[in-house]
């Protein structure tokens, strides 16, 4: 046997040294991470702590907007049951804390020509509803009725006054707090119905008159208990107030 030249037995001599050292080095437990991947830690337990809470609370809703009315000075002829209304005001159809009813279509917002007022009417009666709801935060909104025609005369169904512009229908608050006359005494909030009676009564009405069923009272000369009208007060003001 002819011996191998001193080149091949040196790369022999590598190769023999190289494979011992690979079998020295463990094997590494980790799995090999994909080309591409990018690792992240797991988060804290602690993480954020300090920070303050975020709120869950929906935000409030904007405050209600005042529709715009059109002022004009207004003249009440003749009687609540024999007159015409001269330069009238239209009541608005919706206003924070009111709602307006047509008794005979039986819906909100009433239709617009049954809500004209003398101007002195339309400002009392918002004023009064202002005042009511500021004293009792929370109650429902208050229901008001009809009012008079656009040039006041013969109203139709239902009313012998509201001719001249200074009668308005308002409707007692229901406890169930629904947005709708009540049907029967038993269902109004006697304590809020009587705050409304007072507030026209403080504001000048001449005349409120109020159901027999419903238990409310208020100056003798002024508050009158009357049939059909256990579901709402009509307040009538004098042409010099209203």
């Amino acid at each position: 046997m002819r011996p191998l030249p001193l080149a091949a037995a040196l790369a022999v001599l590598v190769a023999f040294v190289a494979g011992l050292a690979a079998a020295q080095v463990p094997n590494d437990p980790r799995p090999p991470v994909p080309t591409g991947t990018i690792t992240t830690p797991a988060p804290s337990e602690t993480e954020g702590e300090g920070l303050p809470p975020v709120s869950t609370t929906p935000p409030a809703p904007p405050p209600a907007v005042e529709p715009e009315i059109s002022w004009r000075d207004s003249r009440a002829i003749g009687l609540p049951y024999a007159g015409r209304l001269v330069r009238g005001v239209q009541f608005p159809a919706a206003w924070p804390h009111l709602f307006t009813w047509d008794p005979l279509l039986h819906r909100s917002p009433n239709r617009s020509w049954r809500r004209w007022g003398t101007d002195g009417l339309v400002r009392v009666t918002l004023r009064v509803v202002r005042a009511y709801a500021a004293a009792h935060p929370g109650a429902p909104p208050v229901g008001i009725g009809d009012l008079s025609r656009p040039r006041g005369g013969y109203f139709g169904p239902k009313h012998a006054s509201h001719q001249n512009g200074l009668d308005v229908d308002v409707y007692y608050p229901r406890k169930d707090r629904l947005e709708r006359p009540p049907k029967t005494a038993v269902q109004v909030d006697r304590r809020l119905a009587q705050a409304l009676v007072d507030g026209f009564v403080a504001a000048g009405a001449g005349k409120v008159f109020v159901g027999p069923n419903v238990g409310l009272h208020g100056p003798r000369g002024v508050v009158h208990e009357l049939a059909h009208h256990d579901n709402h007060l009509h307040a009538r003001f004098p042409r010099w107030r209203a």
